[in-house]
């Protein structure tokens, strides 16, 4: 792995973090929410210092270079930070649902007390 991109790396997921920390210092990220944010810059952290055991491992996965293995550990924690949205996203999505459903009856009750008292 070149130098350019060990500090590329490491610049890049000392900001991470650091904007994780500053969002939830400032209310507005949840810290359940930013775990993945922080785990990944933590290991992009690690993987910019050891180099020597990033190209090890990445050499016994088969990947040709050290770079490629780092790609692809990024588009992993993307990958996994888009199934967790997903899943957050529909139990949204149901939760919403139920609230219709729930406005609905309520309001299909006020319109039967009313005309009842008519």
């Amino acid at each position: 792995m070149s130098l350019t991109l060990r500090i590329i790396l490491f610049v890049g997921s000392l900001v991470s973090f650091y904007l994780c920390v500053k969002k939830i210092k400032q209310a507005k990220l949840k810290v359940e929410n930013s775990i993945t944010w922080m785990v990944g810059s933590f290991i992009l952290i690690l993987m910019s210092i050891f180099e020597n055991t990033v190209g090890w491992i990445a050499n016994k996965f088969g990947f040709m270079s050290s770079a490629n293995f780092v790609f692809f550990i990024i588009i992993v924690f993307l990958l996994i930070q888009v199934f967790i949205d997903n899943i957050r996203l529909s139990i949204l999505n149901e939760k919403i649902k139920n609230l219709n459903h729930y406005i609905a009856l309520k309001e299909n009750a006020d319109e039967r007390k009313a005309n009842n008292k008519k």
